[in-house]
């Protein structure tokens, strides 16, 4: 397959006749999702729709090499974690796939990077190797071609006077940030912006006592002067993301989609509304497997969008721990 068919997606008929391809390629050249597929007693020659298509929990991400094909990655992202923890490892066979994901999905959504100014306050990712976050805003400085982007790692003061300088010359900006550093920021500084989007990736990473989102973007606006908090849903083990312009509601581009599951069932799909496992097919996953059973929680709103709700505690992972090997 062409390693750029994924992002020309026109259709939800163009999305699943294309996945439907990806999940034959995968079966047949990924060891591990297809002995996966096998332990199911599923077969390449029964899977005709999406709801068919077995999905692998992200927990294999930590303990297999899950490649479709023989090659030596470009890059091997790694997921933030608790010392102790093991790590989830994303083989990426071309960084240039991934480049062509995020700057497709990002442009779907806001338009030319190059119109923006953008700031980078992401110090838990910054302390680290591995980070795809990093990776991916940092092309973002690099393509904005703009003299004032950049990162901060805890020059807090020096990028509350930039940012409200550059938001009062009229320029677009986008601030980037974990959350627990924008909730620094703003306990700091107050802001009145006018040309700023504000973009929180989730995350407390331990620094602080995790916060719903509606209570974070309460806090995060009235700091910020801004009527929406907007966020970016992604994970080492996907790389492609979905974004939200405020609130709860996030949108996939049109190369990824998710399908929510029963949390006692996970071979069972619930209709819109509905509490469930997200399940996300990422076309972008060309080479490791495009089929993850995350671990968060979410429901369905229409067919356009979802909303992400919280994440699994051991105890509710239920039908996923029965498919790991």
């Amino acid at each position: 397959m062409n390693s750029s068919v994924q992002f020309h997606i026109k259709s939800d008929q163009d999305f699943e006749k294309t996945a439907l391809q990806v999940f034959q390629r995968q079966f047949n050249e990924n060891t591990v999702y297809r002995e996966f597929c096998q332990l199911l007693k599923v077969q390449p020659e029964q899977i005709k729709t999406l709801e068919d298509i077995p999905f692998l929990p992200i927990e294999f991400f930590k303990n297999k090499a899950v490649k479709t094909g023989e090659f030596s990655p470009e890059i091997t992202f790694t997921s933030s974690g608790t010392t102790g923890q093991i790590q989830s490892q994303h083989h990426v066979k071309s960084l240039q796939v991934y480049k062509e994901s995020f700057t497709k999905t990002f442009e779907e959504f806001y338009g030319s990077i190059e119109d923006f100014v953008i700031l980078g306050l992401l110090p838990s990712y910054l302390e680290r190797d591995g980070s795809s976050l990093i990776y991916m805003v940092n092309d973002f400085i690099n393509t904005s071609k703009h003299s004032a982007s950049g990162f901060y790692l805890n020059e807090l003061n020096q990028l509350s006077d930039k940012l409200r300088r550059l938001d009062a010359s009229g320029k677009k900006i986008l601030l980037i940030g974990v959350s627990f550093a924008l909730l620094d920021l703003v306990e700091r500084q107050s802001f009145r912006l006018k040309n700023t989007i504000i973009m929180e990736t989730g995350g407390m990473k331990g620094r602080r006592k995790e916060m719903i989102r509606e209570e974070l973007h309460e806090v995060l606006s009235q700091g910020f002067g801004v009527k929406h908090i907007h966020s970016e849903y992604g994970m080492t083990e996907l790389l492609s993301q979905a974004y939200s312009k405020g609130g709860s509601k996030f949108k996939c581009p049109s190369h990824m989609k998710i399908l929510i599951r029963d949390t006692e069932d996970p071979f069972h799909y619930l209709k819109n509304g509905k509490t469930g496992g997200i399940n996300v097919i990422d076309l972008a996953n060309i080479d490791s497997c495009a089929f993850i059973a995350t671990q968060d929680l979410g429901k369905q709103l229409n067919t356009k969008e979802f909303e992400i709700l919280g994440r699994f505690d051991n105890s509710d992972v239920r039908g996923c721990n029965l498919l790991i090997l």
